[in-house]
């Protein structure tokens, strides 16, 4: 470790990562299905080649483990399963790196409850539980990293009214962006208290169900400051802000083909890395630097160009992951 120059972090969906035989969502595998299903998780794993990689949708720890074992290069990692929440799934992490400690946070934190007109809006916990995990890159580098699985943009439907009245879905649909947007300030609000006054790099990696343009994702990074603040004032926001590696890629190539999900014909980026000004370029008291991202989504197929369709046990999202560079002179490390 102590001539770890570099690391490679990840996001994988793995789309209802379930043992055969086992129940979710009312469906489940045929043993020769869920050997597909691990053979396919552990290939993609091992084209990423990635150091910490973060999970949604893991029903059974079990399978994750299988999966693991299967890709023959994560000898002595470490897991970590978050919590779920009724019959859904969690998010779990996968680490080269010692974990020091690990928090799973079903509940919104204090203060972070939303209102309106002096109205508590009533929900106070996240969908899938947020898994914080505390990892010690080098003796002196430490990284706190939270995988995270934000609500989906599927409609919430009432059981009482007919799932396809227009009328009613648009309603669904609010109250999906309405439960994904209390959730992001929620989790905005257990970033700021990681970020604020601290100098140690923070990384959020996940599902966030949303383009990184969307509100919710502003919300989530926070708001770059305007350039006439008086110095003093932008550091204190630079302090607090997340940068998306996708962004980050952005500006370093000459075109943006950055997706992660195909809808109805949408190519969306829904799976995304943030990470802390530590591990930005620009910061001239960086840590290091996003060097390059890559997103696995050749195995995506447009449904509405072809009826070819994505295997039952391939993933329906593509898999982000991003090399991070550091710097010469930190202890331990260089």
């Amino acid at each position: 470790m102590s001539e770890q120059r570099e690391f490679k972090v990840a996001t994988f969906n793995t789309l209802n990562l379930a043992l055969a035989g086992e129940k979710y969502y009312n469906r489940s595998y045929s043993k020769d299905q869920y050997d597909k299903k691990v053979q396919w998780l552990a290939g993609q794993l091992n084209r990423m080649e990635a150091d910490i990689v973060g999970f949604q949708e893991v029903f059974h720890v079990a399978a994750l483990q299988e999966v693991v074992e299967a890709t023959g290069q994560y000898d002595g990692a470490n897991v970590v399963v978050g919590e779920r929440r009724g019959q859904g799934p969690a998010v779990a992490i996968v680490s080269r790196f010692p974990i020091l400690d690990h928090d799973i946070i079903p509940d919104f934190p204090e203060g972070a409850q939303l209102e309106i007109d002096d109205i508590d809006v009533p929900i106070h916990n996240f969908s899938r539980p947020i898994l914080k995990v505390r990892l010690r890159l080098s003796d002196e580098l430490i990284v706190l990293v939270f995988a995270v699985h934000l609500k989906s943009k599927r409609p919430k439907m009432r059981d009482d009214v007919n799932p396809h009245d227009p009328r009613e879905r648009a309603k669904g649909e609010a109250r999906s962006l309405m439960i994904r947007a209390a959730e992001t300030t929620a989790l905005r609000h257990l970033l700021l208290d990681a970020l604020e006054g601290t100098n140690h790099p923070v990384i959020v990696m996940g599902d966030l169900n949303d383009d990184g343009g969307a509100v919710t994702s502003k919300i989530l990074v926070g708001t770059e400051p305007w350039r006439n603040l008086p110095l003093k004032e932008k550091q204190r926001l630079w302090d607090v802000h997340l940068y998306n590696v996708k962004d980050i890629q952005a500006r370093q190539s000459y075109r943006d083909v950055y997706y992660t999900h195909l809808h109805n014909g949408h190519y969306d980026s829904l799976d995304h890395i943030l990470v802390s000004q530590e591990f930005v370029r620009q910061n001239p008291k960086r840590l290091g630097y996003v060097e390059y991202v890559k997103v696995y989504n050749d195995h995506l197929i447009d449904e509405t160009l072809s009826n070819d369709r994505v295997a039952q046990w391939e993933s329906d999202h593509g898999q982000v992951s991003a090399t991070i560079h550091l710097e010469k002179g930190i202890p331990g490390v260089w």
